[in-house]
């Protein structure tokens, strides 16, 4: 039980924040390298792969990086905990 409310946790305490709810709402429709998903948002890059790099501890995405470009996609199966 103690394991299932602590990735209960980690997964509400990653979509508590605007924008990685936003992050999260814009790989639903596919994924997307980190450059297009921060243009949305007012601040730094840096500031920006903060909030991936919740995302991604939490499980809810994960990233690849070819080259230069780091894309990243939903894991739905993350989501699931919810239910």
């Amino acid at each position: 039980m103690a394991k299932y409310t602590t990735e209960l946790d980690e997964v509400f305490l990653a979509l508590s924040d605007p924008t990685r709810r936003s992050v999260v709402r814009h790989l639903g429709g596919g994924p997307a390298s980190v450059g297009e998903l921060a243009r949305s948002f007012p601040m730094t890059l840096p500031s920006f792969m903060k909030h991936v790099r919740t995302l991604e501890a939490s499980g809810l995405i994960t990233s690849t990086k070819v080259g230069r470009v780091r894309t990243c996609s939903l894991n739905p199966d993350r989501l699931a905990v919810i239910d």
